[in-house]
């Protein structure tokens, strides 16, 4: 759906400027755009590969492992119908550490693999269960620590502080999980009313 969209609004956009007589506009967009991106790739590209890379050696090393028994007992509490030791935890806590250092794309397996767990203990398959949708909104509003996408971002553009956008990230990212919860909580207490 969302490629439709996408592709819908670049050929309207190509349409409009070539219906007006700005085809110099398009071609200077289409060929600037290229070399933008490319830059992007190349800034964002060592330092995602170096955390990625972090979390690799992290989760062969088991330290992933003792990292999600030391957050356990908060997990519990959030996701109290995943029995005891599941590996739904494993993949949870690791989700959750690697959005916790702003690694999005290293966090979606984790996600992945989380959901489909979640997915086998679901008693009705048709339906996201407490615990997945739970999941959801805690991957969604994810707590940042270190906003490592941001950060190069900021690096690419020439900011001056590229590192000042830790802190508000923080803040911003706690609070709309504390939101994110308590508004799961409340929605999960009406629906069982």
């Amino acid at each position: 759906m969302i490629n439709k969209l996408w592709i819908g609004l670049i050929v309207l956009g190509s349409l409009c400027l070539l219906l007006t007589g700005k085809s110099d506009v398009l071609n200077t967009q289409i060929l600037s755009s290229g070399k933008a991106t490319l830059e992007l790739v190349m800034q964002v590209f060592p330092l995602v590969s170096l955390w990625l890379g972090i979390m690799n050696i992290a989760r062969e090393s088991g330290l992933l492992f003792k990292i999600s028994k030391f957050i356990y007992p908060l997990l519990h509490k959030i996701f109290p119908e995943i029995p005891k030791n599941h590996e739904a935890f494993g993949f949870i806590s690791s989700n959750i550490i690697a959005n916790m250092f702003g690694l999005g794309n290293a966090a979606t397996p984790f996600g992945l693999k989380a959901m489909e767990s979640l997915q086998k203990l679901n008693k009705n398959k048709d339906v996201a269960s407490r615990s997945m949708i739970t999941f959801l909104v805690i991957n969604t509003c994810g707590l940042c620590i270190i906003p490592t996408t941001i950060i190069s971002l900021r690096i690419l553009y020439g900011s001056d502080d590229p590192s000042f956008i830790v802190l508000p990230c923080l803040i911003v990212s706690f609070l709309s999980l504390i939101f994110g919860l308590i508004i799961d909580r409340i929605w999960n207490r009406r629906s069982h009313k």
